[in-house]
């Protein structure tokens, strides 16, 4: 069984819980990504979306100087970087996410692996589309 720590990306770019929505929406920009882990330290603290900043931060008028933290999402998914591949494809259809944060056993941050790392290493194609499926399902305005 393939490991997490073995398809993951190890070297993530993380940004500050006191840190600018404006250096958060910078820094998405330069590394042409739209999610980043919020740490203090090796911490993990959070997560800040190109969604968070524009959906809990531009919609409701905060100033570009607003922290992160003030806006970040506090509850997020994670599984440990010696937990099978499969852990995190259920996890991944489960929460309907395209990447899940990796912490090692004392839960600081190791990494952190997309949809496509898993699917690469899915050997069972059905498998891996049903992942793929319920990940994608699309949600429902709320009205």
């Amino acid at each position: 069984m393939t490991q997490l720590r073995e398809v993951m990306t190890r070297d993530v770019q993380v940004i500050h819980p006191a840190a600018t929505i404006r250096e958060a929406a910078e820094m998405m920009r330069d590394l042409d990504v739209g999610v980043l882990p919020v740490c203090d330290g090796q911490r993990l603290q959070g997560m800040v979306t190109d969604r968070d900043v524009v959906v809990r931060a531009l919609a409701d008028g905060r100033d570009p100087s607003t922290p992160v933290q003030d806006v970040m999402s506090t509850e997020v998914a994670y599984c440990f970087e010696d937990q099978d591949i499969g852990e995190a494809e259920r996890m991944m259809a489960d929460k309907q996410i395209r990447r899940l944060v990796i912490l090692d056993r004392d839960k600081n941050l190791a990494g952190i692996v997309s949809l496509g790392d898993v699917v690469v290493e899915t050997t069972d194609d059905a498998r891996a589309g049903k992942t793929l499926e319920a990940i994608s399902e699309p949600s429902r305005p709320k009205v």
